[in-house]
């Protein structure tokens, strides 16, 4: 299986994780990102799953004008959880059942990954205001990854899985021998 093909198939999934975001952006926390992020650590290697983030994070950032150090710390250790526990906690398992709760859980987590770096910039008090007023957020992201994840892993895994293994096994690219 050649480098250079997985790093081609890599950059698509970060495309997509990119952009299915942006457009989605009109309805606050309600995205595929986490699906996506659970959906590749399946995937990928661990270190591949983290370039992909590290990558996603910049160009989001890059692209929101947000390059803040402390937003983009939370963020990056924010989404750096999902391949953490998917290799460690979840034990790399595929059943849909569990990976939707790690997603309901993983809402309230994000939200709450950023809180000590508001505290840090904002001070102590800013505590409990900054968790009130990001629950609602967090319920729907919770709600959100559960859903997403309880109904299109699965057949997004086998469909990405099978033309992964196509691009990348058989059929190589532009008339050039795998």
């Amino acid at each position: 299986m050649s480098r250079l093909k997985r790093h081609i198939f890599m950059a698509m999934c970060i495309s997509i994780l990119f952009v299915q975001e942006q457009l989605l952006m009109i309805v606050p926390n309600v995205q595929f990102t986490t699906l996506l992020i659970v959906l590749y650590a399946s995937l990928f290697k661990f270190r591949e799953t983290v370039a992909i983030i590290l990558i996603y994070v910049f160009f989001d950032n890059l692209f929101m004008s947000s390059f803040h150090p402390l937003y983009t710390t939370a963020m990056i250790i924010g989404w750096l959880i999902i391949p953490v526990a998917y290799h460690t906690l979840l034990n790399k398992t595929t059943s849909e059942t569990k990976l939707a709760l790690f997603g309901l859980s993983f809402g309230f987590v994000y939200g709450w990954v950023f809180i000590p770096f508001r505290m840090f910039e904002h001070g102590i008090d800013i505590f409990w205001p900054y968790l009130l007023a990001d629950i609602p957020f967090e319920i729907i992201m919770a709600v959100s990854n559960y859903v997403t994840i309880i109904l299109l892993f699965q057949p997004l895994r086998r469909i990405v899985s099978q033309e992964f293994d196509a691009l990348l096994v058989h059929r190589g690219f532009s008339g050039v021998k795998p």
